[in-house]
């Protein structure tokens, strides 16, 4: 079994990221999806095994993803804009059938979501500014299941 707290959008709000740090003390994974990803820097330095950083469309420079094999699950980190995320779903999931991804990780909306679709999964955990839903996702695999909540920070 693996845990995973999912963070996207922070744009800044370091104070809502430290106010979760029990939570991400005893968990496997911290994930932030971009967009000020140097917010969790704090976090990084204390958890350097745990965390999985990738820019977004507000860090500069190149759009960066990572791809992690996590109890039998390809998943991918993504901000998600190189993908057009805010028009649908279509793009990002032709890269998934691609390429073999089972659960692709974005963000970029600042809107909350978990959809499945043909086998895929897609999460995105909102975001943590007043721009949006303020929210992270928790997100568990185990025995080949998903289980996630999106968790409302205020």
């Amino acid at each position: 079994m693996k845990t995973f707290i999912i963070l996207s959008d922070t744009h800044g709000n370091i104070t809502a990221i430290r106010r979760l740090k029990e939570i991400i003390g005893e968990t496997d994974f911290v994930i932030h999806l971009g967009d000020h990803k140097s917010d969790i820097k704090e976090i990084a330095l204390q958890y350097p095994q745990k965390v999985h950083a990738v820019n977004g469309n507000c860090d500069g420079g190149k759009a960066e993803e990572e791809i992690l094999e996590v109890e039998g699950f390809r998943i991918l980190l993504t901000h998600g804009h190189k993908y057009s995320v805010k028009q649908g779903l279509t793009n990002l999931n032709l890269y998934m059938q691609e390429n073999n991804i089972d659960i692709a990780l974005y963000g970029h909306t600042h809107e909350a979501r978990v959809e499945s679709y043909n086998g895929k999964h897609f999460i995105n955990p909102g975001c943590m500014t007043r721009y949006g839903d303020m929210s992270y996702c928790y997100m568990v695999l185990h025995n080949g299941t998903i289980t996630t909540k999106i968790v409302n920070i205020f």
